[in-house]
């Protein structure tokens, strides 16, 4: 069983902030693949569980806010016994440029609050991490106010394409490793 965790803020106002786009990714596969999910109050999230060719994962949107995301990942994994190699979260980042991605097996939270919430709770960074680009912010801008402000027009023109390649990285993931999703798609 593999877990992929998309993180993001639950509400309507955070739809479509930067901070969101783990949750973007996780919602255009759960489309992609039809799943039913539903809310799972005692892992403080939405799950739903499908199957990449032939590979059963659940999907997880942790509902705990992103800097406590470590609590709603430690309840799945608690409860289905996932290894830490077969989860994979998904993320923003702001040292990547838009449109970018970086898939890694294991590392640091490189000042992400919500992987490091995760590591914490986990007791370990030997987790694969999808990055997604979303540019820094510029000098005068304060780096919350940027997560947290919605994608451009622009940028959201370019969202299902950037998110239709984060699937395609986490179909191979699931199916030919770390390593081989890592040589397509960094």
């Amino acid at each position: 069983m593999k877990l992929i965790v998309g993180l993001g803020n639950p509400g309507l106002q955070y739809t479509w902030n930067r901070h969101n786009f783990g949750f973007l990714v996780l919602e255009g596969l759960g489309k992609q693949l039809k799943a039913k999910a539903h809310s799972s109050p005692g892992n403080h999230g939405i799950l739903a569980k499908v199957v990449i060719k032939d590979v059963e994962c659940s999907l997880l949107m942790p509902m705990t806010f992103m800097n406590n995301s470590g609590l709603s990942v430690k309840k799945v994994v608690d409860k289905t016994g996932t290894s830490l190699e077969d989860i994979l979260v998904i993320c923003d980042d702001l040292s990547l440029a838009f449109g970018k991605m970086r898939l890694r097996p294991s590392g640091s939270a490189g000042g992400h609050n919500g992987l490091k919430s995760i590591i914490e709770y986990l007791g370990s960074d030997q987790f694969a991490r999808l990055r997604m680009g979303i540019d820094a912010p510029q000098d005068t801008v304060d780096t919350v106010d940027y997560v947290l402000a919605n994608f451009t027009r622009l940028e959201k023109k370019a969202l299902p394409d950037l998110i239709n390649h984060a699937l395609d990285c986490v179909t191979s993931w699931v199916t030919e490793g770390a390593q081989v999703a890592m040589n397509k798609f960094n």
